[in-house]
């Protein structure tokens, strides 16, 4: 039955739509044989294709099942679809019926911030329904009164028999903004604001039913949802979509689909245009060899926005790809923003209207949108002078939902939205942004808020409340702002040792923040933060006082003592010496002569993430293939990696140590931290970045996993061999021994080992483990095993953890295997260097410690136990704490500390918890071992 509208009384055939869900049943009807292609992975992969009849016969099937939920309109719905074809799917099915729907992206890895974020949401849009898939629904963390629609039990249903007729005013979309911390604003996108802004775009950028768009940016962005869909549904245009790792892995896979599927119009930030010039060279290469190439000749334009766009970056690109038939004109830098519904600014004059520019202009407005720049006042100034851009037109945003001091906040009393973006305006209307007033930074089209990242790093010790400053800068010629950390130190800066742990912590604490590291990092004196009469830090200020060179000697300062604290400057001796400075200079943005061949790639500001570009770059730089992970966590610097690769030893050293020395400055008493179940030690990387100088951090990795190792036999064996391991590194006491998960157990057996050898044992720690381990060893057999080394593994999500044992067991071992590396994504194998047969070899050595867990008897004591307690596998925190955890207390002759730190059993040591357990972690160090700073409270 074909679906009718019913509601509002809006004019059913006129020519210009009035309501969002005329845009899909006009294309069904105008262009049945035209749709969407779904890319599965690469440009010469597998994909599927919807057309828009399919697309509507789908979404009216989930209007059905979300009407018999007792939806009505203009009820909100939150999306959680990673899926671009059950989003899209779910998403019209709202506009259909009348619904508001939300979209939204999980945080992985932080259930507390993601726990948050879902709470906030719930409140702010008053408990809509959350369509998610069950794999998802299993993942996410309890958040109470929570209403959760798995979309696989609302398949199946019939067509609606109506769709609702909405009002031109009616909401229709809400989006959130970038805010991650509980505190995102939902932009309100009305019918009448959506429309225009598809008229106005439709108009500025001519497109046709004929032309043929490509999209890789996810939902969660307003430019996929208005550029990149809605657009070309509103033309009947066909269009793509790709998953964004695609791009993100292989720049060049987005001009390689844009050849291939001819398309015309396409969208993206400004940062991906520098690696695209760089790989031009290898494409003719390869069109030499007789490779595939591209042909870029049906590609008309490029919207490029996100972030200011650089004119000698626009133009290398144009000229690399002009051989493959890219046009003089195909690239316009643009402006939009979620509140004007994306793209409503374009420059289509690029790069002839820019000639002598640094940054590209952005043109002029779509029709009926209106712009001017204004003074603090908000009055308008003359042509050519800097003021904040503001806008006003029929598809700006009315407000934020349910935010009236932000809705107020972001017009002028005359009706005027306020970008938050200083620019000015030139004789020809053509508009040129020079700078932001918004506390934000946008590194590589993604925003950033200063007050989330400050309030991250004043979590560090040294940091001081209230002094913490992040703001943007931009190197001449740079494609993407860059991140400015400013803080006040707690301590006499005279103390170098201080200095440069917190400099290495504030480093970590931005990485594992924001996914890249701060340009500079300004240690500065009070009275360098300038503040308003309420205190608050004038970031702009700071911003200009950088680029005006008022900071250029405590950036020198930072420069030379870190050198110093590196151990000086060892210039590269060899051919692979000098390509590895090379690689390193190019990973922490330096220049190769400030790389010192003695430098440890990890105190450079390495993580566990940039192990895989490491891996990468040798591989291409000097034919090394699949350099193991252990090979550059036991030779870390450019010299002793080079030595290993010079010398054909890719494993590293022939005979099996079980120390791993992840940091080794620092004149406090050693740590000696044990693996995990899984035997290896990769969790600690990021936790012993922050002992950088304050006291050496050595990891302990299990036996097994190089070439001709024999297993441990037994957990005699294992505790007796790191024993001697410890004490051929540390002849004597006092010692501090810890250990993650099983860990916990192995280091209980070690620090009684050393008591009995006469030593004293200082600081024994268990990162949330019981002393008895062998009732949960009991519950695994070797495919629980290799299911729970997945999942820790992040190959699986947790659903699959829990229904992956019972589908599996029938099956050989080998195929239980396959099928985990079968499902695991492709890039986090690669990131693992995993391959089945190091996956099997993998899984039978965890599952042999399982075995020796086992046999685990706790029995005898040791002076006292620091246990760590995060969320349990399973059950309660305060269960896991009362019946399980002060198990220890029957183990020790002195009272234990139970000390609780944020995340879950998987996650305390992971990136958004780490800065907070290593304070933690270092100031119980301190306690115990007497070799730190007493706080003014006796800790």
């Amino acid at each position: 039955m074909k679906a009718r509208p019913e509601g509002h009384s809006a004019p059913e055939n006129t020519e210009d739509p009035q309501y969002l869900a005329q845009l899909l049943v006009s294309a069904a009807e105008k262009h049945p044989e035209v749709g969407i292609r779904y890319l599965l992975g690469r440009a010469d992969g597998e994909s599927t294709v919807q057309t828009y009849p399919e697309l509507l016969d789908a979404a009216s099937r989930i209007l059905t099942a979300l009407r018999e939920r007792g939806l009505r309109p203009q009820d909100k719905v939150a999306l959680l679809l990673p899926d671009q074809r059950d989003f899209l799917t779910v998403f019209w099915a709202c506009l259909l019926g009348g619904f508001v729907p939300c979209p939204m992206v999980p945080l992985p890895g932080d259930p507390a911030r993601w726990a948050a974020q879902l709470a906030h949401v719930d409140r702010l849009l008053e408990h809509p329904l959350l369509v998610t898939t069950e794999a998802m629904a299993a993942e996410l963390p309890p958040v109470p009164g929570l209403a959760v629609a798995p979309l696989e039990r609302m398949r199946g249903a019939a067509p609606a028999d109506r769709i609702h007729r909405a009002a031109p005013e009616d909401l229709a979309v809400l989006v959130l903004t970038s805010g991650s911390t509980g505190n995102s604003k939902a932009v309100m996108l009305s019918n009448a604001n959506v429309l225009a802004a598809m008229a106005g775009k439709s108009d500025k950028q001519e497109l046709t039913a004929a032309d043929t768009t490509f999209n890789w940016i996810s939902y969660d962005h307003v430019a996929a949802l208005m550029e990149a869909h809605l657009l070309p549904l509103y033309v009947g245009a066909t269009q793509l979509h790709a998953q964004a790792a695609v791009i993100l892995e292989e720049p060049l896979q987005f001009l390689r689909i844009a050849s291939r599927y001819r398309v015309t119009m396409t969208f993206t930030p400004n940062f991906l245009l520098a690696p695209l010039s760089a790989a031009a060279p290898g494409v003719a290469e390869e069109m030499a060899a007789g490779g595939e190439g591209l042909d870029l000749s049906a590609l008309r334009h490029i919207v490029s926005g996100g972030e200011a766009n650089v004119v000698a970056t626009g133009e290398a690109f144009l000229a690399a790809y002009a051989r493959f038939g890219l046009r003089g004109t195909a690239l316009w830098p643009a402006f939009g923003m979620t509140e004007t519904c994306a793209g409503s600014i374009y420059n289509r004059e690029f790069p002839a209207a820019d000639a002598g520019q640094e940054f590209a202009n952005l043109g002029t407005t779509v029709k009926a949108l209106r712009m001017r720049v204004a003074d603090d006042d908000n009055n308008p100034l003359p042509t050519g002078e800097v003021g904040e851009l503001q806008l006003n037109g029929p598809m700006i945003t009315r407000g934020y939902y349910r935010n009236e001091a932000a809705t107020r906040e972001a017009f002028t009393t005359d009706g005027w939205f306020r970008s938050g973006d200083l620019g000015r305006i030139d004789e020809e209307g053509r508009l040129t942004l020079v700078g932001r007033s918004k506390d934000s930074i946008i590194v590589n089209g993604v925003n950033y808020f200063s007050h989330e990242i400050e309030a991250a790093l004043e979590q560090l010790d040294g940091v001081s409340g209230g002094y913490v400053a992040a703001f943007p800068t931009r190197s001449p010629g740079s494609d993407t702002e860059q991140l400015v950390i400013a803080v006040h130190p707690d301590f006499d800066q005279d103390d170098e040792a201080a200095l440069y742990r917190l400099l290495t912590a504030v480093r970590s604490t931005v990485v594992m923040h924001c996914g890249f590291r701060p340009t500079h990092i300004l240690p500065l004196p009070r009275d360098a933060f300038p503040k308003t009469s309420l205190g608050k830090t004038l970031r702009q200020r700071m911003r200009r006082t950088l680029e005006a060179g008022g900071y250029d000697a405590v950036i020198e300062r930072v420069a030379e003592l870190t050198v110093r604290r590196l151990g000086g400057h060892t210039p590269a001796a060899t051919d692979t010496e000098r390509v590895l400075t090379e690689i390193f200079a190019e990973m922490f943005e330096t220049v190769p002569e400030r790389i010192s061949t003695t430098a440890s790639f990890f105190d450079l500001g390495g993580t566990s993430l940039d192990i895989l570009r490491l891996r990468h770059q040798v591989h291409q730089r000097l034919g090394v293939p699949d350099l193991p992970i252990i090979t550059v966590l036991t030779a870390p610097t450019a010299q002793r990696l080079a030595a290993v690769l010079d010398g054909g030893r890719q494993a590293g050293p022939g005979t099996y140590d079980p120390v791993v020395p992840l940091q080794t400055g620092g004149d406090k008493t050693p740590l000696f931290c044990v693996h995990p179940g899984v035997g290896e030690v990769l969790v600690f990387v990021n936790l012993a970045k922050y002992f950088v100088g304050d006291r050496p951090f050595h990891a302990l990795r299990a036996r097994g996993f190089n070439e001709g190792e024999r297993p441990f036999e037994s957990f005699e064996e294992m505790v007796t061999t790191y024993v001697a391991a410890i004490r051929e590194r540390q002849p004597h006491g006092p010692y501090a021994i810890a250990g993650y998960s099983f860990g916990g157990a192995v280091a209980f057996e070690i620090a009684k080992a050393l008591e009995a050898q006469g030593e004293r044992v200082d600081f024994v720690g268990s990162f949330n483990l019981p002393p008895h381990i062998k009732y949960r060893m009991e519950e695994l057999d070797f495919v629980e095993t290799a299911v729970n080394l997945a999942f820790f593994l992040d190959l699986i999500n947790k659903k699959q953890s829990l229904d992956l044992p019972g589908l599996l067991r029938p099956l050989p071992r080998d195929e239980q295997l396959a099928h985990l590396l079968e499902i695991a994504p492709q890039d986090r194998l690669a990131e693992l260097d995993l391959d089945l047969p190091k996956f099997t070899a993998w899984a039978e050595l965890a599952n042999g410690l399982t075995d020796l867990g086992r046999t685990y008897t706790p029995t005898g004591t040791t002076r006292s136990v620091t246990v760590f307690y995060a969320v349990p596998l399973r059950g309660t925190k305060e269960d896991w704490l009362a019946n399980e955890l002060r198990r220890w207390d029957e183990h020790t002759t002195e009272p234990n500390r139970y000390i609780d730190v944020p995340g879950e059993h998987y996650t305390l040591m992971g990136p958004q918890h780490v800065a907070a357990f290593q304070a933690v972690l270092r100031r119980e160090l301190d306690r115990a071992l007497g070799d730190g700073p007493l706080r003014e409270d006796g800790e």
